[in-house]
């Protein structure tokens, strides 16, 4: 890659080690708090200053993605589910990228077409080739004024050090073997270097690292992009043929009415068969019943758009199997959300059975726009998929699902006396505040206060970096430091 650097490009390349610093300052000193924040705000100063002049492509999606972006960042300082923490370290980088190439790409870039993938990876790619060009440019800079003749006699030396370790790790094994004196001074060898900071010379690299990554990624999307990866249309013969996808689905539309007429004697009869009750019975279908209904999506998601129709009857025909096949994945979503709150009922409420309930409502919602899209052809499903994903990952990681475990529990508690303090306790320090509301409620649960006291302990005794501020720590311990206990 040829690579031109005028003066615009080193100072954009200290304002890359600046960020570098702030990213290493961010991540690498502590557990996450509001520094995920801090970081993101000054990312986006550093790539708007860059492209100041530039005109954004697919604006509209482009400032909804940012401001998710925004948001879930944000929930590193607002909440502290590990759950939300683990897929938001993840999830946020993902978007960044997916952000800064989506609005730096050419205008007839459709995003929401399969061209936008490669197209992605490319420019990943030549950002890693312009940093090693880069790196020639720089070191052919360095080169000038050098001595050539001392230049290739440093670069044998280094050859002869590389080639000789092999041979030195065996023989300095082999003569540590025959004489323990030897082996004791060569063992004691790592001592003279204590010298070195081995941390300070990883942290280096880590900002190393970040400054390449954000100089070269930066610098080729500010490149005006004319190349353009547009997705080829599928003519018929690559399709799958309409009579044996129709075979298909008659076959297990046949199996979910039976299926749907034994739901049906199930929950709206008021008993159940068998020796099961009502918690085995909730435990023992609710997830399969939910991979069934994720491969029904795929399954209406495939014959929408790799199907022949061939002729309009077969179209018609297949559009009802297509519109039955939903209705049945309507009929096991009920079922596994029913089936979840008996199970709820018998053993309680936890982060994960919130979580899958608001995962059903989602799926609800996929399911109605893709009934839509059997009937209006022009929708477009991805489009819808992604919007619609985007919005409900950000709004469960910022809602602070956590909350709602804990009031559901406390509302458990107040009808049947039922409540497991420790699973509270685990939570997060949301769970912590709903203990500290419970104690004051009541104080002769069994285990409670001792909790409460370790957790006080852990509250006067731990200081935490700015990194890591987290406002529902904060709040959970100014509550601890309050209260009186025993």
């Amino acid at each position: 890659m040829d690579t031109k650097i005028n003066k615009s490009d080193w100072l954009f390349l200290v304002l890359c080690l600046l960020l570098g610093i702030l990213g290493e300052e961010a991540f690498f000193r502590g557990k996450i708090g509001i520094s995920y924040f801090v970081f993101i705000l000054g990312f986006y100063a550093v790539f708007f200053l860059r492209f100041r002049r530039y005109t954004f492509s697919h604006q509209r999606i482009g400032y909804l993605i940012l401001c998710c972006i925004w948001l879930l960042s944000a929930s590193f300082f607002l909440n502290d589910n590990e759950v939300m923490y683990g897929l938001n370290i993840m999830a946020i980088p993902c978007l960044v990228i997916f952000h800064l190439v989506l609005v730096t790409s050419p205008k007839q870039m459709k995003w929401n077409q399969i061209g936008m993938i490669p197209y992605l990876f490319s420019m990943l790619l030549n950002s890693v080739k312009y940093n090693a060009a880069f790196s020639r440019v720089f070191a052919k800079g360095l080169k000038q004024g050098v001595d050539q003749g001392k230049t290739v006699i440093w670069k044998k030396v280094l050859i002869g050090l590389v080639i000789s370790l092999p041979v030195l790790f065996i023989v300095l094994n082999l003569l540590m073997s025959a004489d323990a004196q030897f082996k004791r001074m060569i063992g004691g060898i790592p001592e003279w270097f204590n010298v070195i900071d081995v941390e300070s010379i990883f942290r280096v690299g880590i900002i190393l690292f970040y400054t390449a990554g954000f100089f070269g990624f930066l610098q080729i999307l500010s490149k005006k992009q004319i190349k353009v990866i547009q997705q080829t249309a599928n003519d018929s013969g690559s399709k799958l043929d309409s009579i044996i996808t129709i075979t298909v689905l008659i076959v297990i539309n046949a199996v979910y009415l039976l299926f749907t007429m034994v739901q049906f004697k199930y929950f709206f009869s008021g008993s159940l068969q068998g020796d099961y009750t009502y918690a085995e019975y909730a435990r023992k279908g609710f997830f399969e019943l939910l991979f069934v209904t994720m491969i029904n999506l795929s399954i209406t998601v495939v014959v929408l758009t790799v199907v022949n129709h061939g002729t309009n009857f077969v179209k018609r025909f297949m559009q009802f199997l297509l519109t039955f096949l939903v209705l049945a994945s309507f009929v096991m979503l009920i079922s596994a959300f029913m089936r979840l709150g008996m199970y709820e009922d018998a053993y309680g409420f936890t982060f994960t059975r919130i979580l899958a309930h608001s995962f059903m409502i989602f799926l609800v919602v996929i399911f109605m726009y893709t009934l839509v899209k059997v009937w209006v052809e022009k929708l477009s499903l991805f489009h819808f998929y992604f919007i619609s994903s985007l919005i409900y990952f950000t709004t469960i990681t910022v809602i602070d699902l956590d909350k709602m475990v804990v009031k559901e529990n406390m509302d458990r508690y107040t009808e049947s006396g039922k409540i497991d303090i420790y699973y509270l306790n685990d939570l997060s320090y949301t769970g912590v505040m709903g203990l500290i509301d419970l104690y004051e409620k009541d104080q002769s649960i069994n285990g409670l206060e001792g909790i409460l006291i370790k957790r006080k302990q852990q509250a006067l005794t731990e200081n935490n970096p700015w990194q890591s501020y987290n406002l529902k720590r904060e709040q959970a311990f100014s509550k601890l430091r309050k209260l009186d206990l025993n």
